[in-house]
């Protein structure tokens, strides 16, 4: 097995995006990622895209191939990935796994959403899409609502407060203030985060990751052939991929998920590092208690201490560990099949020393961890320096 490396990413800005279309952002994001790369968009071999819902939410199906279209890529084969708000992930290791068998050399992760262009009812629902229809949806349930009832939880068992939640989104909304590609450019303080308009408690209208359009793009290649192209190589040392119940009530547990912890398990094995090797996480926050329960399942701290550990500062830039420094789903903002790809972009650009203000200083291992639905799938990829 080949080891591979990521020479090229692209982004685009985040956001209610309203005059810019479906596959002009996936467009834009990838010209931005063969730039990046140096390559001849003619050596691409093959690419998978992640994405959720364009059937229901802009009324396109078979993307993969409208995307391959537009972009001039035809007639290279073209994959779409969904597992829900996982999709983005979900693709970057498909594209690993080609590059590293050898079937192909040069391939392109994608993800995209369009999300905005419908009302925000149609929108809720193609995201509760995601979870069990029967046993969850049909009885009224929501993605608030079943975060809801995993915080409950966690403060039950644990004492976590919703002043340690709410400071998760004072920190991301920080860090977003520091990424241009950002959706939100406001801090927010723990009060307003408190005060908020409630969603389902405890969770507040700040503790919840916005509706969002956007696309990112990476480019892989194998490790051997990645300095021809770029100065800073990026190494995906390592990549874990897990499902649980797609259901909460056949959970072992609510504190925490079981396919994060499974995930980042086989990751951390393939990458040969631990937990205390890493500089830097973006982990999925949708909820400002999905992060606190992330940086417990991927051991970044013990099960029950997220809140403290977040409170303490340790989660913030120039911490212990600097989690989600591209201001995390909360405040970059969430184009559910984009997302795993924009984590993967982040955490390039911070080991190459790219980040700008909200740059982890000697950053050299890092993190991605993207979850579909409440948990039902997720996906860990570790990088590294090349050098």
């Amino acid at each position: 097995m080949r080891d591979v490396a990521i020479i090229g990413v692209g982004i685009t800005k985040f956001g209610e995006l309203w005059d810019i279309s479906f596959r002009q952002m996936m467009t834009d994001a990838g010209a931005r990622a063969i730039e990046d790369a140096k390559i001849d968009g003619k050596q691409i071999d093959a690419m998978y895209v992640g994405n959720m819902s364009a059937g229901q939410l802009i009324r396109q199906e078979h993307i993969s191939a409208l995307i391959a279209d537009h972009a001039g890529l035809v007639p290279i084969p073209s994959t779409r990935v969904e597992g829900a708000c996982a999709s983005g992930g979900l693709a970057l290791r498909q594209a690993v796994i080609a590059v590293a068998s050898g079937i192909h050399d040069f391939v392109v992760a994608a993800g995209i959403e369009k999300m905005t262009d419908v009302l925000a009812e149609q929108a809720t629902g193609a995201l509760a899409s995601a979870a069990d229809q029967e046993w969850e949806v049909y009885e009224g349930a929501t993605f608030p609502g079943l975060y809801a009832l995993m915080a409950r939880r966690h403060m039950y068992e644990f004492g976590t407060t919703e002043e340690q939640m709410a400071m998760v989104a004072v920190k991301n909304h920080h860090n977003a203030c520091l990424n241009p590609c950002a959706q939100y450019h406001m801090e927010v303080t723990v009060d307003s985060v408190l005060n908020s308009s409630p969603v389902a408690l405890p969770l507040k209208m700040l503790d919840c990751s916005p509706i969002t359009d956007g696309a990112a793009c990476v480019i892989l290649a194998p490790a051997e052939k990645a300095r021809k192209f770029n100065d800073t190589p990026i190494l995906i040392a390592g990549t874990g991929q897990a499902s649980d119940n797609i259901s909460l009530h056949s959970r072992l547990s609510l504190t925490g998920l079981r396919a994060t912890s499974e995930a980042a398990k086989k990751a951390y094995k393939m990458a040969g590092v631990g937990p205390n090797d890493i500089d830097l996480a973006e982990v999925h926050d949708c909820f400002t208690i999905a992060e606190i329960m992330a940086i417990e399942d991927l051991d970044f701290c013990k099960k029950g201490e997220g809140g403290k550990v977040t409170q303490e500062g340790e989660t913030a830039i120039g911490g212990r560990i600097s989690v989600n420094t591209s201001g995390g789903l909360k405040g970059k903002g969430h184009p559910v099949g984009a997302t795993g790809i924009a984590q993967a972009v982040e955490i390039v650009q911070q080991l190459r020393g790219e980040a700008g203000k909200r740059q982890v200083n000697d950053a050299e291992v890092g993190l991605a961890h993207n979850v579909g639905g409440s948990g039902g799938t997720a996906v860990v990829h570790i990088f590294r320096r090349g050098d």
